[in-house]
């Protein structure tokens, strides 16, 4: 419903520019020739202005994730202002630090186990690299099914 409400307040809004402009460029038709002169001037100007803030405005981008905004490219960061900055890329680098700590200590006890399998068991280790136990393996699984 507000969708429709704001289709319907942005068409109007259109409708009203247009006419409004229509008006003036009917206007500025009949001004006399120094007026229009200012006029034109004032254009070039305001459009010179213009081209420079959007090259500021580019200058300093801001990015918004969640509810932080990470503002580049703005020279006036107080001592705070880069400590929030740096906040999130030291967040990122502890918390990958603490998954390659995570990693590393279940890689070890997965081999841990497997070491502790192969000492418990009743072959000794050399058996497993023998290649006619393998052999012997797929003799024994054959013969099970």
């Amino acid at each position: 419903m507000t969708n429709s409400y704001q289709y319907q307040n942005m068409l109007a809004q259109d409708r009203f520019a247009l006419r409004l402009t229509d008006r003036l460029s009917d206007a500025a038709e009949n001004l006399p020739y120094d007026i229009s002169e200012h006029l034109r001037a004032a254009r070039v100007q305001a459009l010179g202005r213009r081209k420079i803030v959007l090259r500021q405005s580019t200058a300093q981008a801001a990015i918004s994730v969640g509810g932080a905004t990470l503002a580049f490219g703005n020279d006036h960061l107080s001592g705070w202002g880069r400590l929030a900055a740096a906040l999130p890329m030291l967040a990122l680098v502890i918390g990958l630090i603490a998954i390659n700590i995570i990693q590393n200590d279940k890689h070890a006890n997965e081999i841990a186990a497997i070491d502790a399998a192969l000492l418990t068991d009743d072959l000794p280790p050399a058996a497993y690299a023998d290649p006619g136990f393998l052999q012997f393996l797929k003799i024994s699984a054959g013969q099970n099914q």
